[in-house]
């Protein structure tokens, strides 16, 4: 099934034998353009925690990526613009985030949430960051979600052992998004809903959502699409590299390293398994997103 629908994707690290982690700008447009065959429009390439200079590199690479994607617009017809995929800047995952949730990220590479740090990490890039994952409980995260908000910079929380407490204290410092919803975070539970519980209630809070089926269940997705606001729910893939046929790709039996399916092949699960609209996907897949970021419909 193919929708006519151009989606966005503002968490994706990889696809097929691309990954943003090099310096190679060729290899971010390689990744780029294999989301795009699967009816990507603009994409956010997510770069992993790592060493300050590594990730610095990796920006580099997609700000470079960047550059030459607009030369490249500039040299084809006004017809020939049409359809092509935009990068519209990075998203970081971290490094800012807490090692007992870290998931498939290397919790050797966290850092501590001190503004120092953020200075080194962001330091003349600050014109292409457009999202940053933070833990909220972390000592001096808040200051840090504070000042990344100030730069115009989205900050979701996520890869967080946060209380409902702290979440709501992460939203009044500027945070405005969760990263994929439910996974690397504390649990929900009945006397603590976490970060999750939050997401789900709060009115205001951006949520994304991994739809590929594998990182959350159907019966989850059916649950979060119920429950939360339809207007704050953002598809993402969370694409890796080394997917094969729309499948996730696992670090260990237990730990899902991303996703394997584009935006468009997750919509078409939702659309199949369980009955989701054209016009929900469509607000889902595009326009929340659009929104979050601050662009134009």
């Amino acid at each position: 099934m193919k929708m006519k629908i151009s989606f966005v994707d503002l968490h994706a690290h990889g696809m097929g034998p691309y990954d943003t982690r090099t310096k190679n700008p060729e290899l971010v447009l390689r990744m780029a353009r294999l989301h795009e065959e699967k009816g990507t429009g603009l994409i956010y390439p997510a770069i992993y925690p790592a060493d300050t200079e590594a990730m610095r590199a990796q920006m580099r690479a997609v700000k470079e990526a960047m550059a030459e994607m607009e030369q490249e617009k500039g040299k084809r017809k006004e017809k020939q613009k049409k359809g092509r995929i935009k990068i519209g800047g990075v998203n970081l995952e971290g490094p800012f985030l807490n090692p007992s949730r870290c998931g498939a990220l290397d919790g050797a590479s966290f850092k501590n949430a001190t503004l120092a740090n953020l200075r080194k990490l962001i330091g003349g890039f600050e014109d292409i960051i457009r999202i940053i994952t933070i833990a909220p409980e972390l000592p001096g995260a808040l200051k840090l979600i504070e000042r990344c908000a100030e730069l115009d910079i989205r900050v979701n929380m996520g890869h967080s052992d946060a209380t409902l407490k702290e979440a709501v204290e992460g939203k009044r410092a500027g945070a405005a998004g969760v990263t994929h919803l439910f996974n690397a975070m504390r649990p929900f539970h009945h006397r603590e809903p976490g970060l999750a519980g939050f997401a789900l209630l709060d009115d205001d809070i951006y949520v994304e959502v991994i739809a590929d089926g594998v990182h959350l269940s159907p019966d989850t997705l059916a649950l979060v699409f119920k429950v939360k606001r339809p207007e704050r729910i953002i598809l993402v893939s969370d694409a890796v590299k080394g997917g094969k046929g729309g499948k996730p790709v696992y670090k260990s039996k237990s730990v899902l390293a991303g996703g394997g399916m584009a935006i468009s092949e997750c919509a078409a699960m939702l659309k199949r398994k369980l009955g989701v609209g054209d016009r929900l996907l469509k607000l889902w897949g595009r326009e929340n997103a659009l929104r979050y970021m601050g662009q134009a419909l």
